[in-house]
């Protein structure tokens, strides 16, 4: 899913370039801004941040392949200038103020402050930490710990370092899959991983450990996880780690149990940077150029920048080492390649959308409500703004606002809760008037019965079904016999034409009706598509083909192994073993509309009975029909859904030849014209 995101946002971001005009791109900036819709997709919106300076030296000093950056409490930049083996200090008008380590370092890749003002810098060849104060006396150092616990094999070579309020050292060692390594600031020792990334065990995986000798395993790779790639620590001491490697957790929130509380991905392949702004906001950077930012619950806000593409836009990069965010939440990023310091500050809009977010995250519901509905009002597509006007609503008890906010939001687990209490308030109000329509319908079931024995009105209308022109009304109705008779129902289709074609259609056709109903107008918690997405052709097309495509596999099958029953026969029988879901999923499809997560598993009970109630209509369907016995039936079950993938593979293998011909023409045409015109 990460990489479809990216694919989409590159391709979003280059569709743009190609349909804008120049002068109106270079008006505003080089790149766009995207951010999440309640569906997980990313939406345009106003731009977040733009570029306020760039820092290519201090003064006269440069800096060659920086891999880190951190900026302390007095607004100086710290800068790991791993080419010239050194920490450069400047200011953010690239003043130059000091180095650091010259004598002592020989590849810095990481740097943190720390909260008593001390500067820990990694060193990958020297596979040391060292601690400097901010003037640059080198106070202490750790090297590889000596402890039996650290492994014998485990590597030290320090990438990143962090340091908690405790004096808890945090390293990562390149290399060293064991987890995040923990030293004692204060004397040296280890205290053990930290939060490991989790073995990715594949299902080819599991099945060549599973068959395969002791010889062949031992030369396989083995399967270890992957290495954090960066990491913070915030104020109040929780631990941030980012990873890259497929099925890996991209950005980690963890705890002093080292479990991951944040739930979200980072739709990034390489991403290498995290930082926490003010609002306890996470931003992620990624190699390729993207900046990330997230709530602190991991609500995807914005995402900017870009790859360059050469011609050195503001804005863009040709890569990213770190970011950095200062006090007045501007966003410093590093470009290792192009030896430079991009300083982004945030826009009126990013300023709104972080003023309502501090005040919701502070409580402070009813003040929230004023910026989110501005931000709403610059822009009604911003998701996340309706999902926090709709908390703010909720936590004032005024739910229905909050349920249209929440439905705005495409947020369904808040709109479950809010339509939770819409609908007590309803029930409570309304409770006397369904126990006066409860006593109406049996008073009036009573009144039918009576009436009806005494006029037989029921046994006239039967008997004038039986006359011939109403015999397709009986076809019709006869499907009711299939719940409570379905093998003597199945003998009356095979033998007494019980059933016709044109009931059997008219069935089809409700089937197709329910399935677009049950697609399209389901309660909105339990819809699998989205408000106002209708393909209603391709709904059609896609339904009427793997209906017919089932039923005519299934009778050439039943054909060569000596099946009884006619195409007619099975056609008819296979949509009436269908009555279960005819008569039921009307009012699945209706309760749903007024089910909250509560009361899910009661929907996912009733589907589950009605299609296992279909599954065994079906199977003594194929039994009866065609007069086979029960391990005939599960052998012709087993050939049908073959056969089926057969014909699937035939009709791909005719669609990708029929393209080649097509494109094969289209090349002879217009290489034809092209000579034609060149004459």
């Amino acid at each position: 899913m990460k990489k479809i995101k990216k694919i989409t946002l590159v391709l979003l971001t280059l569709l743009l370039y190609i349909l804008l005009p120049v002068e109106a791109a270079m008006a505003n900036t080089a790149y766009k801004t995207y951010t999440e819709d309640g569906y997980g997709q990313y939406v345009e919106t106003q731009t977040a941040y733009t570029v306020k300076n760039t820092i290519v030296q201090f003064d006269d000093e440069l800096f060659t392949q920086a891999s880190d950056m951190k900026i302390g409490k007095d607004g100086l930049l710290y800068i790991a200038d791993t080419g010239n083996k050194r920490i450069l200090v400047g200011d953010a008008n690239g003043k130059f103020i000091r180095s650091i380590g010259n004598e002592v370092l020989q590849k810095p890749t990481g740097i943190f402050l720390s909260h008593d003002d001390k500067l820990y810098v990694a060193d990958e060849i020297a596979a040391k930490v060292f601690v400097f104060s901010l003037e640059g006396e080198l106070l202490q150092e750790f090297g590889r710990p000596e402890s039996i616990l650290f492994g014998e094999t485990a590597t030290f070579v320090p990438e990143k370092v962090a340091v908690d309020k405790r004096d808890n050292v945090y390293v990562i060692s390149r290399g060293n899959s064991n987890g995040i390594i923990q030293i004692n600031a204060n004397n040296g020792e280890f205290i053990g991983y930290f939060a490991p990334n989790q073995t990715i065990v594949t299902p080819l995986t599991v099945f060549r450990k599973a068959i395969f000798t002791e010889e062949q395993l031992s030369k396989m790779i083995d399967t270890v996880p992957a290495t954090a790639k960066n990491i913070n620590i915030d104020e109040k001491g929780l631990v941030y780690a980012v990873s890259q490697g497929e099925r890996v957790e991209g950005i980690r929130k963890l705890n002093v149990a080292g479990r991951n509380i944040l739930d979200t991905a980072v739709y990034d392949d390489f991403p290498v940077s995290v930082e926490i702004g003010s609002v306890d906001n996470i931003f992620v950077a990624g190699e390729n150029g993207f900046i990330y930012e997230y709530t602190s619950e991991g609500n995807l806000l914005f995402v900017f920048g870009g790859q360059d593409d050469g011609r050195q836009r503001v804005g863009l990069f040709n890569k990213i080492s770190a970011i950095a965010i200062d006090a007045s939440d501007q966003i410093y990023a590093l470009d290792p390649e192009k030896n430079q310091i991009q300083i982004f500050q945030p826009t009126e809009f990013a300023n709104l959308v972080h003023q309502s977010l501090e005040l919701y995250q502070n409580g402070d519901y009813d003040a929230s409500k004023g910026p989110w509905q501005e931000v709403i009002r610059l822009n009604g597509l911003f998701d996340f703004a309706h999902l926090g006007l709709g908390e703010a609503y909720f936590k004032e008890e005024n739910y229905q606002l909050a349920l249209d906010s929440f439905r705005q939001a495409k947020y369904k687990e808040g709109y479950s809760d809010a339509f939770w209490e819409v609908r007590n308030k309803w029930m409570r109000e309304n409770v006397i008037y369904i126990i006066y329509l409860l006593i109406l319908w049996f008073i009036l079931a009573q009144v039918w019965k009576r009436l009806n024995k005494k006029y037989k009105w029921k046994e006239r209308m039967s008997q004038s079904m039986d006359k011939k022109h109403w015999k397709w009304l009986k076809d019709i109705t006869f499907i009711k016999k299939m719940i409570r008779h379905p093998i003597d129902s199945l003998y009356s289709i095979q033998y007494e034409n019980k059933a016709s074609y044109l009931s059997a259609f008219f069935w089809v056709i409700v089937f197709f009706i329910l399935f677009v109903i049950e697609k399209y107008y389901s309660g909105f918690i339990f819809r699998y598509v989205r408000d106002g997405e209708y393909t209603l052709g391709t709904d059609v097309a896609s339904f009427f083909a793997v209906l017919l495509l089932i039923i005519v596999c299934h009778y050439l099958i039943c054909t060569i192994n000596d099946g009884e029953g006619k195409f007619k026969h099975i056609f008819i029988g296979s949509i009436y073993a269908f009555a279960p879901y005819f008569i039921f999923k009307p009012f699945i499809i209706l309760a749903s509309n007024f089910l909250t997560y509560n009361e899910a598993y009661l929907l996912s009970l009733a589907n589950f009975i009605i299609y296992g109630w279909v599954a065994i209509l079906l199977f003594v369907m194929i039994k009866e029909i065609n007069d086979y016995t029960i391990r005939e039936t599960f052998k012709i079950i087993f050939l049908t859904l073959f056969m089926i993938l057969i014909a699937v593979l035939l009709l791909f293998i005719v669609y990708i030849l029929i393209l080649q011909m097509v494109d094969f023409v289209v090349s002879i045409v217009n290489e034809g014209v092209y000579r034609f015109e060149n004459r």
